[in-house]
């Protein structure tokens, strides 16, 4: 049975269309486009009207796709990043796009104020803020009361606007009286400078997003809208300046001195001062509709508290989220300047906007099977978006753009500690899984090297809780960047040759203990490619102490194994557990060998490796293995080489040398250590 709808059930015109294009055909078409026009030059200002305009376009794509693959609510561009990357960066953008929307109420408050003193000479004498909080009162009463009277108060506005367009293109030059003849000072800005200033001109359709939830099929109004929006705005944009280029010429006086030259170029002047005032008051009133919607939203997620997304009535109106609404706009209004935050709130909007098209770019990438949005979109768009969202929030203005992200991340840091449980999935464990997929790739085709390799451990020991010490040992040589897996016994053989994944099959193989009854295994790892490390017992207290211990490498030069020892060995020292150790590289003589000379060679190795460590030098008295037990008694852990199977050893046989080894070296702290995986270790210690 599908799930009944609260809200007001608009359509696509109402709903989207509308509350976005009012919002994109602002103050700036009518008060700005001269300057921007004398400033570059014709051909420049299509090109700016272009690019800006494009970035606008990708996003709207964008939305489109993630609108039709999920089942819209309110919230709008919040509610999309939070289903596509999760609660808390949905939050940490949603919560500043709550506050750009609602200040912006203000900022379009105070414009019509001016614009409505500018205009009566009798109201020059009013105090602004009575005036903004008098209109503010008048809107937020028409849109607290009802959205669809909102909406239909915004046909009205749209009259207007569409109104003063056609007296504008009616027009013809000013007369030569209204004309400026005084010279202008020459335009410092260049073209990004001016694109930069030009750009929130173009945005706007998070306006008509933000009425998500009171769509009747969001799937299908949401694309139409916004693109509908976005191609009718640029398609204004684009014909303006050209008409004003055929009215006025080159006259750079009075383009760039007159922000009113639309009026003066147009057939009734009256009415391009209407569509000022118009459009100042359709983008309050579109942001009034869509900021308590996105704080309601938040709210039914727990972002914030609960009780302000209360909703009322059939249509679940967002009375509480209205209010703080209303509230915050007011107080901004009784401050008086709040321009110094303007960049700061236009990079919230961008910041939205540069998250939608990354998730939809991530999302047509990663082609899980949840992603089938009716409406598709090649990812190479999205990201477009994502970079023109990204370049532009920097030309506005560096320090807004780190003022915003600094907000946004102390925001997200809130809601992580708050450990929320949401209740939908999000796209980040499969984000995650496609990266690694990407990089286990590339992983693939590149060969291993003695200079990054990691262990990637296959450990055989049974049940981790009852050898604390083995546990201890392998949690310190893999907190590096190497993986962990445990293995069954019962199964070594098939998991040794086929456990793992392209490049992160195990390399590195951890049995328990040295018993003769696991030679065939041990063996049988060696003879496939893999290092091995056999622990000789579980005896003993703790393997790690807080007290200094020597970590003992007994070393035969820097051939295979004795490389492969101390680069465990470095592995164990870098780790938390090793932070009391002191490496000793431990020598038996071998017959002919000058101490004095053995020592000071392997000094002067540890010293040029840059390794800190110290010297033990022992001479063979009658089992040279038996000098491990003497040197190494009181050391936690100690590496001592193990040879590899002979060409034609039989299991039996390795069984025999594993168990007199074991023996002889006597020493249940011992961790016998074998390289066998092809990897050059000596060239880790050149």
């Amino acid at each position: 049975m599908a799930e009944k709808r609260r809200g007001y059930e608009f359509g696509t015109f109402a709903g989207v269309f509308t509350p976005s294009i009012l919002t994109i055909i602002g103050v700036v078409m009518y008060l700005r486009f001269g300057w921007v026009l004398g400033t570059v030059g014709l051909a420049k200002t299509l090109t700016i009207v272009t690019l800006c305009s494009l970035i606008t376009f990708f996003t709207g794509l964008s939305v489109s796709a993630l609108a039709t693959n999920i089942q819209m609510k309110g919230g709008g561009a919040y509610f999309m990043v939070a289903r596509s990357f999760g609660l808390e960066i949905g939050a940490a953008i949603g919560i500043p796009l709550f506050l750009s929307q609602a200040i912006a109420v203000a900022f379009y408050v105070v414009g019509f104020t001016e614009a409505l003193t500018l205009a009566f000479p009798f109201a020059a004498g009013w105090d602004p803020r009575i005036v903004g909080l008098t209109v503010l009162a008048v809107l937020s009463a028409i849109a607290t009361l009802s959205a669809s009277l909102a909406l239909k108060t915004q046909f009205v506005v749209m009259a207007f606007i569409v109104a003063s367009l056609v007296s504008f293109f009616l027009g013809s030059a000013p007369d030569a009286a209204e004309v400026a003849t005084e010279a202008v000072a020459e335009p410092v800005l260049g073209f990004w400078a001016v694109l930069a200033i030009f750009f929130p001109a173009v945005t706007g359709i998070l306006s008509g997003v933000g009425m998500s939830g009171d769509l009747k099929d969001p799937a299908k109004s949401l694309p139409r809208g916004t693109i509908g929006s976005v191609v009718t705005g640029y398609l204004v944009y684009m014909a303006v300046p050209v008409a004003l280029y055929i009215f006025v010429g080159d006259n750079r006086a009075l383009l760039l001195g007159d922000s009113m030259v639309m009026a003066k170029c147009a057939r009734w002047s009256w009415m391009i001062v209407a569509g000022v005032w118009a459009a100042t008051l359709s983008s309050a009133l579109g942001s009034l509709l869509a900021a308590p919607r996105t704080l309601q939203a938040l709210a039914m997620d727990g972002a914030v508290p609960r009780f302000v997304g209360r909703g009322f009535g059939r249509q679940n109106d967002p009375l509480f989220a209205a209010a703080c609404t209303v509230a915050m706009a007011a107080v901004c209004i009784w401050l008086g300047d709040i321009n110094a935050i303007a960049p700061v709130l236009t990079i919230f909007n961008l910041s939205a906007y540069a998250l939608l098209n990354l998730s939809s770019m991530f999302e047509e990438m990663m082609g899980n099977p949840s992603w089938r949005p009716s409406f598709r979109v090649h990812w190479a768009f999205s990201a477009l978006g994502f970079v023109g969202c990204l370049g532009m929030m920097f030309m506005i203005s560096p320090l807004a753009t780190l003022t915003a992200a600094v907000c946004c991340f102390a925001i997200w840091y809130v809601q992580s500690r708050r450990r929320l449980v949401s209740a939908w999935g999000d796209m980040r464990t499969g984000l995650l899984m496609w990266l690694a997929h990407a990089v286990l790739a590339r992983l693939s085709a590149l060969d291993e090297s003695a200079h990054a390799w990691r262990p990637n451990l296959l450990v055989f020991a049974g049940r981790s809780e009852k050898r604390p010490r083995l546990s201890a040992f392998v949690g310190a040589v893999s907190g590096f960047g190497g993986f962990v897996r445990s293995g069954d016994r019962t199964r070594a053989k098939g998991m040794i040759e086929h456990y793992g994944y392209g490049p992160l099959k195990p390399n590195t193989i951890v049995f328990g203990d040295s018993d003769p009854a696991h030679a065939e295994s041990i063996a049988h790892a060696i003879r496939c490619g893999k290092n091995v490390l056999v622990f000789n017992g579980e005896t003993g207290g703790e393997l790690f102490t807080d007290t200094d211990f020597y970590l003992d490498v007994w070393w035969r030069g820097r051939n295979g194994n004795g490389a492969f020892m101390l680069a465990i060995a470095q592995l164990v020292l870098r780790s938390q557990a090793g932070a009391k150790a002191r490496l000793r590289l431990c020598h038996i003589l071998e017959p002919g060998e000058d101490a004095a000379q053995s020592e000071a060679e392997m000094q002067a190795f540890l010293n040029g490796e840059r390794i800190k460590g110290e010297v033990a030098i022992s001479e063979a008295k009658v089992d040279p293995l038996g000098r491990i037990a003497i040197v190494s008694g009181q050391s936690p852990v100690v590496f001592v080489g193990l040879r590899r199977p002979f060409l034609d050893e039989t299991d039996e046989a390795y069984g025999k040398y594993l168990a007199d080894l074991r023996v002889r070296v006597n020493l249940p702290n011992a961790i016998f250590a074998c390289a066998a995986d092809g990897i050059i270790f000596k060239e880790m210690f050149r």
